[in-house]
């Protein structure tokens, strides 16, 4: 028989059935398509050895003017600052303690101290390191106490535990000399708090760690119990990142990497600075340092709607007056601030209820607000993002582009998506932009109630069609002053022991497979009466990498009726050097699949050409 070639349309689509997805595809994972061919995606590997704490869900890249490339990382316990392969620990410091504020406490055979510090202000999982403590007479020595510690329980407002180790992190059992407290000269310096990894919707039960609070009692939401989210932009060559609902912080380039972050308010200078806030941006062309949804001059309680900006080159200057820019308007519309996002000519507001755009303006006003779209947002404070000329975002019942007016995006992957999305750890999803392939990604947690990040939805604007995958990452980037982008993973079974990984890089998952498949409609003769009947394929690949590597399954399977389950067929087993491979397969609807095993290669699908028949009903 003649063969024929089978044209799939690109795209996933899922919004029908295998069957109604004739001549498309209808599942994959880990493929895009490029220039309507289906290619696997760039593999990964480890950006540096050195683990993060905690799951980070930021990541903001950029330069300063002597050529130094940062990376500012916000997880759940720390923030860092990396550069040249090094991460630093820059988490700001919110109290230290008078000499003798701290005492601690062991017990013989125990590697718990109890630490006593009056109103510490700490919740478990904070860390406070420790100095001028002397041994308390074993094997706690002064060496033991004078280092870092993570909070493992806090006992009440006036002490806490955390366990006691050497140097190396091993633990240390107390014996029976240890019976001092270390002395009249111990200092606490304490981290900002603490967040969480995940997302509540409200206050009372759920909120808090076990025992917290009391049985019957409700706890209100503040920044150390709900889901740790970071916003950071760049000043110059400066930091100033806000963890959603805390402070606003600042990083001086010029400080070095040992130095930490401070609050705003401890510049030279500074005035009215807000303790709280949703979010923190930079204004591009005129530099003010925005915050919205912050507290008002003369309170220390976010106002959800409010928007206030600083002088205009001034990060620490917050009182407006005649002679300065700052200033601030609180919106009309709505009842809190989800998320902002800058483009080129304006910032635009997602309230609860729209979108409003934020234009400077200069003097007097220095901003104009006005209404962009009603009844739609983004469904979490990063949902959105700027990729050409346009914001891409996603909102409780589908994606949107923004470009002047906000339309709807056509999605064939829709409803899939958001059947299987996490609704009630939504915060956790974030949108990143891959402009060398035209791509806009959503990565969204499937699960249960405590679902993290598994999966991701990819929109091609260029050539408009949707793919579908999985992967695990807390935040992701393009990160343009490095060659690859960067990932974070989230591994919530052992937050101390996550990493940064460089994407489209290779064509492996961190040197293990990378377990790409894509797999078709069902493909069926006429309207489905007759049956298919398949006896040979000549493959057409065009391999990247390792081509001697190429070890691809070509499966063929099938069902008689559209409801029934699919069976294996054949498998056609497709390396590098492959002419053509003889298959029987017969059904009345045939699903071709592909298939990536092993690793170091990459592969883009050209014209799958088969010997296909009629063949008879029996």
């Amino acid at each position: 028989m003649a063969l024929t070639k089978i044209a799939f349309k690109p795209g996933i689509d899922k919004e029908g059935t295998e069957y109604s997805a004739d001549s498309g595809w209808f599942d994959g994972d880990k493929i895009r398509f490029r220039k309507g061919r289906v290619e696997t995606i760039g593999g990964w590997t480890k950006y540096i050895s050195t683990a993060i704490q905690g799951v980070a869900r930021s990541l903001f890249d950029w330069g300063s003017a002597d050529g130094n490339k940062y990376l500012g990382i916000g997880t759940n316990l720390k923030f860092y600052v990396e550069t040249g392969g090094i991460l630093s620990d820059i988490t700001p410091i919110r109290g230290i303690t008078a000499a003798g504020d701290v005492t601690f406490a062991a017990s013989n055979g125990s590697s718990t101290l109890v630490v006593s510090d009056t109103a510490h202000g700490a919740v478990e999982g904070d860390f406070v390191t420790f100095s001028g403590a002397a041994s308390l007479g074993g094997n706690v020595t002064a060496a033991v106490l004078n280092q870092e510690y993570q909070i493992s329980l806090i006992v009440n407002d006036n002490s806490y535990n955390v366990t006691a180790k050497d140097t190396s992190g091993a633990a240390v059992t107390a014996n029976s000399s240890d019976t001092g407290n270390g002395g009249s000269s111990v200092v606490g310096t304490y981290q900002i708090n603490t967040g969480t990894n995940f997302y509540v919707d409200s206050t009372g039960w759920g909120v808090g760690g076990w025992g917290i609070p009391a049985f019957g009692e409700s706890v209100d939401l503040t920044v150390s119990n709900q889901l740790r989210l970071y916003s950071q932009d760049a000043f110059g060559d400066d930091l100033v990142f806000n963890p959603r609902s805390g402070g606003v912080f600042f990083w001086d380039e010029s400080s070095g990497t040992s130095a930490r972050a401070i609050s705003l308010s401890s510049l030279g200078g500074a005035s009215d600075t807000p303790t709280a806030a949703l979010q923190v941006m930079v204004s591009d062309i005129d530099r003010h340092v925005i915050c919205f949804g912050c507290n008002a001059l003369g309170s220390s309680s976010i106002d959800p709607l409010l928007i206030r900006w600083s002088d205009q080159e001034n990060a620490g200057v917050w009182t407006p007056t005649s002679t300065n820019s700052s200033g601030g308007q609180v919106l009309s519309t709505g009842t809190t601030i989800v998320g902002a996002i800058k483009t080129r000519q304006e910032i635009l507001v997602f309230t609860d209820v729209g979108i409003q755009a934020m234009r400077f303006i200069g003097a007097p006003f220095i901003y104009s607000f006005s209404p962009v779209a009603e009844n739609v947002s983004m469904i979490s404070p990063k949902a959105g993002v700027a990729a050409a000329d346009a914001v891409f975002f996603m909102d409780r019942e589908g994606f949107y582009v923004y470009r002047g007016a906000v339309q709807r995006l056509p999605c064939s992957v829709l409803d899939y998506v958001f059947s299987n999305l996490q609704f009630d750890q939504r915060f956790k999803i974030y949108a990143t932009t891959n402009p060398d392939d035209s791509e806009v990604t959503w990565h969204y947690p499937v699960g249960g109630a405590s679902a993290d990040i598994t999966n991701y939805v990819t929109y091609n604007y260029l050539e408009d069609n949707w793919t579908i995958g999985t992967l695990d990452r807390g935040a992701y980037i393009h990160a343009p002053t490095k060659e690859y982008p960067v990932g974070a993973s989230n591994d919530l079974s052992d937050i101390n022991n996550n990493y940064l990984y460089l994407h489209e890089f290779g064509h492996s998952a961190d040197g293990e497979p990378l377990n790409a498949f894509v797999a078709s409609g069902g493909i069926g003769l006429g309207d489905g009466e007759s049956f298919v009947a398949m006896r040979r394929v000549i493959p057409d690949f065009t391999f990247r990498g390792n081509s001697t590597a190429v070890d691809l399954s070509l499966e063929i399977l099938g069902k008689d009726f559209p409801l029934n389950t699919e069976t294996l067929l054949d498998t056609a087993s497709i390396n590098n050097s492959t002419g053509q491979y003889h298959i029987r397969a017969r059904s009345r609807e045939v699903i071709v699949k592909i298939t990536t095993n092993g690793s170091e290669y990459g592969w883009t699908l050209g014209d799958l050409r088969f010997d296909i028949r009629t063949d008879g009903k029996r």
